[in-house]
């Protein structure tokens, strides 16, 4: 059987430049948005864990020392 698709490596530096220009141009306007929300879901995300933490520190140290 013949793959010709398996002969095809990684892209190199230009073809990601093309492609990110591509994308660029197709996505440009709504890429600020986008990224915004990345980011504020990253910090919901983090603040989520950071919580998960302080439970499990709760947890881990014994009654009297919590006072």
């Amino acid at each position: 059987m013949f793959a010709p698709l398996a002969y095809i490596g990684m892209p190199g530096p230009m073809e990601m430049l093309i492609i990110a220009a591509i994308v660029l141009l197709l996505f440009g306007n709504r890429l600020p948005s986008t990224m915004r929300s990345l980011g504020r879901g990253i910090v919901e995300f983090k603040k989520g864990v950071q919580g998960i933490e302080d439970d499990v520190d709760k947890a881990a140290t014994p009654k009297d020392e919590q006072k």
